[in-house]
């Protein structure tokens, strides 16, 4: 089964693509899927944690304002990326996300780090984006921070599932 992903992201882009759903549970949907088309690795704390054929395991939270995807590089768990997003809506087999910029990401050994900070400035700054929505991402990227230093984040179905599906 495929579920067509539509992802937004201010002020113009649009990715859309149809991934290999693992689970549907109804408000929480397991897909997965490849890194592709990016023009750089993506390094954290020094280390390059997301690369172009990198496997992700996406759990798309209907009605919550995060998505958390589950790394791999051929089978080795590579860490969780957390986006900060305004909504996760689901319309049947479409998921729609709007992303806010800010992301984290978390190593196995728990270590998180807030990315892209300068990008959800700057969107501000060119006025992509209102002061309300500034805050209401830092409010969740903060509480995401919070949710992993009291053990209650991610949710718990984020370690049932893996590229191969349950583990």
């Amino acid at each position: 089964m495929k579920i067509h992903l539509i992802y937004r992201r201010v002020p113009d882009r649009i990715l859309e693509r149809e991934d290999e759903v693992i689970a549907d549970l109804g408000d929480v949907v397991v897909a997965k899927s490849r890194f592709e088309g990016m023009l750089a690795p993506l390094r954290v704390n020094g280390v390059e944690v997301i690369k172009n054929g990198y496997t992700m395991v996406y759990f798309a939270f209907v009605g919550k304002n995060y998505d958390v995807l589950k790394v791999y590089d051929r089978g080795d768990f590579k860490g969780l990326y957390v986006d900060v997003l305004a909504y996760t809506k689901r319309e049947g087999n479409t998921l729609e996300m709007l992303d806010l910029f800010l992301d984290v990401f978390v190593f196995p050994d728990g270590r998180a780090f807030l990315l892209d900070e300068d990008e959800l400035e700057m969107a501000l700054n060119y006025g992509l984006i209102e002061r309300e929505t500034f805050d209401f991402a830092h409010r969740v990227a903060g509480e995401i921070l919070e949710g992993l230093k009291r053990g209650d984040f991610p949710p718990e179905v984020v370690w049932k599932y893996g590229p191969e599906g349950l583990e």
